[in-house]
This record gives structure tokens, C-alpha cells and sequence, in this order.
């Protein structure tokens, strides 16, 4: 397993503690890693007196590997809270110990017994402003309206948050998505999949899709079209219908450094931590609810982030343990619909 060090953000020590004990967290990398230790992993390691190591990972796959060694180098993981149930499930990480870990504020679909929320994204409906002028897409229903709303279109190549949305795109409330009807989403999805110009398989060439004029609406994560609207380029997104998913943190079982790992991990998800995320973090929301009473952000930053109360009402949250029971059966049909 390849392991790499974040240059500039690690080692990280804490004044005065040149014994510090040492705190290994593994993640996907890239700006999402970076961000997440500026805001709230380096921070609480310091509050904690841990020197904190950032590796990266592949995915679950790569956990698995550590933890099935026997031995694994990680004492916390950061993944998709859709994988952290998958390995909850198999058993995968050491349980969570909440009288450490204060979870008051963090939705309960935010969090199980062997992992917890780190942070919030979502997957939205974007469209170019250029093409829609005074009459855009608001909904998935929109979306699947390709006589009203002519236009090339994206979706993405996994099918989770794409089942739900060809349920809404179907006509469903967010209340009628769970549990998730497979047939009539693949069945939905089947009826737009003509019209869809590209399955996009990463964040980057989604965002370059829209960016570039080559869809003209999509599916994206919020974060991602985010970075698209400050480059200037003409894209709004809505989040009527998106669909709200969650970062989780856990502990790898047999981990060396368990009890600092809660430590760790509580103090990340401390209202305090979290509500830095708003400050540092734009599209991306806090999981902690109670981070919105302490956050200094303003007004105008907070009303983009996704977790906020209005634009959280106006979102599905995805059912993490649905997806941990039925990922694999479910994947098989997804790809066979994309290509027929």
C-alpha cells in the first residue's frame, strides 16, 4: 500500500510537546485532505498534544487491506460515510466510544456505533446559466424534461445519489425515495439515458464539463461547482432535490493508538472544530449542526453552505445503510443501463 506524506502539513507537532505522541490519519488526498486538516484535524490535534501523520488511501479497499494485515498503519481513516457502513458491517473498524465523542448536533444518519460524520457534501443540479437565461431547470423532474429543457446533459458513472435521483426525476417526494425502489430508478434512469451526453467518472471532469459548455446541466457535488462559479464561468447550481451525503471518520480495527484516535475524532467533531468549516471550507457543510451558533462566517457564506437549516430541508439525505446492503447487487444493473 503505497503511503504518502502531505507535504507542509505533516509532521505536524505542538509546541512544547517534542514527545508528543504520534497520530496516523489517512485520507483520499488531494484538497479535500488539505482542507480538512487546516480545518479541523491539525487544529484538534493540537488541542489534543498529538503530533499528526496524513497518509493517503485508496478507498475502502485500501482499509481493508490494513485492517486484514493484521496490523494496520492508520489510526484513523476518513471515507465516504456510504463505505464507512460497508465496514462497519464487516467488521472493519474498532467501535466508537461515545461517552468521549460528543454526538449531540450530528444527525443519526450521520453516524453509527463504529463511525461518525466528518463533514457534509452534496450532489446538485447545475446548469449553464448562458443556455437557460430566464427559465432554468429547478428540480430532477426538470432534468428528465428534455422537451421543456433541451440541452446536453451528465450524469455520474456510480449509481449512488444517481438511484435517488432518477427516483425524484421520476416525480417521487424525498420521503417516497427509501427504501429505494431499484426497478423504478433504473427503469427512470433508462428513460433519460438517451439524452445523456457523458457519465462522468471524477469531481474534476465533471466540473470541466459544465465549465467548458460541454453539458449544459448535470449532476455534480456541490464543492465541485463551486470552483466553476468563482472562475467565473456562467453556472449556478440549485439545491431543490439534492441529495445530502456525509465524509465519516473511523478507527481501523486492531489500530496502535485507539484512545487518542477518539480523542482525536471527538474534538474533530466538536461544534467548536466544526464550525471552522464554514469559515474554511465553502459548498461543504459542517456535520455538526450546533457549528452554525459558533461559526464566524458571514451571513452570505453560510446561506451557500449545505448544511445550513434552509438548504438542508430542501435535500435527501442518502441512506448510507441501505447502500452498505445493496451497493453490490445494485452495481452490476447500474453499468448495464448505462451502455444499452
Amino acid at each position: 500500500m503505497k503511503r504518502i506524506l502531505i507535504a507542509g502539513l505533516v509532521p505536524m507537532m505542538v509546541a512544547g510537546t517534542a514527545t508528543a505522541q504520534e497520530l496516523s490519519i489517512a485520507s483520499f488526498g488531494g484538497k479535500v485532505q488539505e482542507d480538512l486538516a487546516a480545518a479541523i484535524w491539525i487544529p484538534a490535534a493540537e488541542e489534543a498534544g498529538l503530533e499528526l501523520r496524513q497518509q493517503s488511501h485508496d478507498g475502502l479497499a485500501g482499509v481493508r487491506v490494513q485492517v486484514q494485515s493484521g496490523n494496520p498503519g492508520w489510526d484513523v481513516v476518513h471515507l465516504g460515510a456510504d463505505e464507512c457502513a460497508v465496514g462497519a458491517r464487516e467488521g472493519l473498524f474498532e467501535p466508537l466510544d461515545y461517552s468521549v465523542i460528543d454526538a449531540d448536533g450530528i444527525n443519526e444518519a450521520a453516524r453509527g456505533d463504529h463511525w461518525i460524520a466528518s463533514n457534509a457534501y452534496s450532489v446538485v443540479l447545475a446548469y449553464r446559466t448562458d443556455t437557460y437565461a430566464d427559465n432554468p431547470p429547478k428540480n430532477w423532474v426538470d432534468f428528465w424534461n428534455v422537451e421543456a429543457f433541451p440541452g446536453r446533459r451528465a450524469l455520474g458513472v456510480t449509481p449512488q445519489e444517481m438511484m435517488e435521483i432518477g427516483l425524484l426525476g421520476a416525480g417521487r417526494t424525498k420521503e417516497e425515495v427509501y427504501p429505494l425502489d431499484v426497478d423504478a430508478a433504473l427503469e427512470s434512469l433508462a428513460k433519460i439515458q438517451p439524452d445523456i451526453n457523458v457519465w462522468w467518472t471524477s469531481g474534476a471532469q465533471s466540473a470541466q464539463l459544465i465549465a467548458d459548455g460541454e453539458v449544459d446541466m448535470l449532476a455534480i457535488w456541490g464543492s465541485r461547482v463551486a470552483g466553476v462559479i468563482d472562475n467565473g464561468a456562467p453556472v449556478t447550481f440549485t439545491y431543490e432535490d439534492g441529495i445530502l451525503g456525509f465524509g465519516c471518520m473511523a478507527i481501523p480495527k486492531g489500530a496502535d493508538n485507539v484512545d487518542a484516535a477518539q480523542k482525536l475524532i471527538a474534538l474533530s467533531v466538536s461544534p467548536e472544530m466544526q464550525a471552522r468549516i464554514p469559515e474554511m471550507m465553502p459548498y461543504y457543510g459542517p456535520a455538526n449542526e450546533k457549528a452554525y451558533e459558533l461559526t464566524e462566517a458571514s451571513e452570505e457564506v453560510q446561506e451557500t453552505m449545505n448544511t445550513s437549516p434552509e438548504n438542508a430541508s430542501k435535500q435527501l439525505i442518502l441512506d448510507v445503510d441501505w447502500w452498505a446492503q445493496n451497493a453490490a447487487d445494485v452495481q452490476e444493473d447500474y453499468k448495464m443501463m448505462m451502455v444499452q
